[in-house]
């Protein structure tokens, strides 16, 4: 089990299921959202009210779950496993309002087809380190015209993951954390 670090529901247990998932570490999580805050409170623009979150590689929803705690109004999660959605169903119901989010159990692509509500706040983008789809999700992002430019996105990736920066955006934060590296994005502009 993990814990919720920040919000509304800090402290709730998240259940994690025993493989196929590498869930963000609480120190990883909350430094992760005090860059997040700490940028938005320089820039003046609010992080959480009225925005929604999408959770890429969802697994235990533990990212995009922490920014609904935290106050974010609604939250995608692509989660491709059935067994892993369990998981993640059952978290976001401890966590979330039931109009509060909608899990997608489909391959990351399919965000084509979402119908955006609310302005879209942060992109947590943490697969499984042995892949890199970094280059194609960001051009895909911005050919679909889905970041303002308040949107902020997450990488989380293996240290030694070389992610190619595409022109229109510009890397705002990046830490190294043991074998992790966090990367934020964001629209140049």
């Amino acid at each position: 089990m993990i814990n919720i670090v920040g919000g509304n529901n800090k402290g709730s247990k998240l259940i994690v299921p025993k493989k196929d998932v590498r869930p963000t570490s609480a120190i990883k999580r909350e430094a992760i959202f005090s860059i997040l805050e700490s940028y938005a409170l320089k820039n003046a623009f609010h992080l959480y009210k009225n925005k929604c979150v999408v959770d890429l590689f969802a697994g235990s929803g533990s990212l995009g779950l922490e920014a609904i705690s935290r106050g974010a109004s609604f939250g995608y999660f692509f989660e491709l496993s059935y067994e892993v959605n369990k998981y993640l169903e059952i978290n976001c119901n401890k966590i979330c309002k039931p109009n509060q989010y909608n899990i997608l159990q489909q391959d990351v692509n399919s965000i084509i087809n979402m119908s955006i509500e609310y302005p879209l706040s942060i992109i947590f983008i943490d697969p499984p380190y042995k892949l890199n789809p970094f280059e194609s999700l960001l051009n895909f992002f911005l050919k679909m015209n889905m970041l303002n430019n308040e949107t902020i996105i997450v990488i989380e990736s293996d240290k030694k993951t070389s992610i190619r920066l595409i022109e229109e955006l510009k890397i705002i934060k990046e830490k190294i954390y043991g074998k992790t590296k966090i990367t934020f994005l964001k629209k140049l502009g």
